[in-house]
């Protein structure tokens, strides 16, 4: 506008006529919201800290830390600052029939079907070691990641007799057919607590969709960006990002809250969108359970 003026030497209103342009839109200015570099501050720091989260999840991330923001503002600032946005996937497509009911079993409720797995990594020096998960496919909760470099059968029943104490006795657990699961040990000790085994398709890891899911995240948040020079570095490591998975991570099919089942206080009211967070609570089992839970050998 002020360069038509000064080349053809006339008035304001005289040049956006000629340009076709109301003399409103020349006089207004951007507001920029007074907390505008705060916000950009901490977008940019939640993006370095958690380098696979979108703009969703670094949006409810915002709201705990007390930002009254929506996520169309934080996607403009992500943009603004040239921030990566992951790239959007090809959706997969479930096991449904044509009624609409889904051929796996669904849980419904918590220990109804945890889902374990293995996922294998390797230390700075070449030693190869694998990682036991854990997980409630109702909550999203992951129970466990055991790590060690050779995991067999036997392991396995330890960290499910440590769970059944802590956690309960689940109606199902899902899992492929690896030799760990499918030893004979494992079936005749789980039917004897009244555990349910499912276990899918050979070559069809989708049917343990909950599962693998978990283990992509697993890899892509922490496996990939870390080295571990020694077993031990790599269990805490490993530790302290589960408890980060199960109560500060937002998960997107819980409405980005974390999976955590006492993740959320009830008993005071908090800001929309803001979750506060509590300890597990302890649980005692009942005198001679926990001999009961004991493995099953002949």
């Amino acid at each position: 506008m002020i360069y038509a003026q000064q080349k053809l030497g006339v008035t304001e209103r005289r040049a956006c006529a000629a340009l076709g342009q109301s003399r409103g839109l020349q006089r207004r200015k951007k507001i920029r919201p007074d907390d505008e570099e705060a916000l950009t501050a901490d977008i940019i720091r939640l993006a370095s800290q958690y380098g696979r989260y979108g703009y969703k999840r670094i949006t409810a991330l915002l709201r705990v830390e007390g930002h009254q923001v929506n996520h169309k503002r934080v996607e403009r600032i992500w943009r603004q600052e040239g921030l990566k946005v992951p790239a959007k996937h090809k959706k997969k497509g479930r096991l449904y029939l044509n009624d609409g009911s889904c051929i796996r079993l669904r849980p419904c409720w918590p220990n109804h079907v945890w889902a374990y797995d293995f996922v294998a990594d390797q230390l700075k020096d070449g030693t190869k070691i694998r990682t036991l998960t854990v997980i409630d496919e109702y909550t999203r909760e992951c129970l466990s990641l055991r790590t060690g470099y050779s995991l067999k059968a036997d392991d396995v029943m330890d960290v499910l007799t440590d769970l059944f104490i802590t956690r309960g006795i689940p109606d199902h657990i899902r899992s492929d057919n690896g030799a760990e699961f499918t030893a004979k040990s494992i079936k005749a000790w789980l039917p004897k607590l009244g555990v349910k085994t499912l276990y899918i398709e050979p070559g069809s890891p989708w049917e343990n969709g909950y599962n693998e899911s978990f283990n992509g995240r697993l890899r892509d948040e922490c496996l990939n960006g870390e080295t571990f020079y020694t077993l031990k570095e790599a269990q805490v490591i490993l530790e302290q990002w589960r408890h980060h998975y199960n109560h500060i991570r937002p998960h997107t099919s819980l409405g980005y809250k974390p999976p955590a089942p006492l993740a959320r206080r009830t008993d005071a009211p908090m800001k929309e969108g803001a979750f506060a967070y509590a300890p597990a609570p302890s649980f005692m089992p009942p005198s001679g359970q926990k001999d009961s839970l004991k493995p099953w050998t002949q």
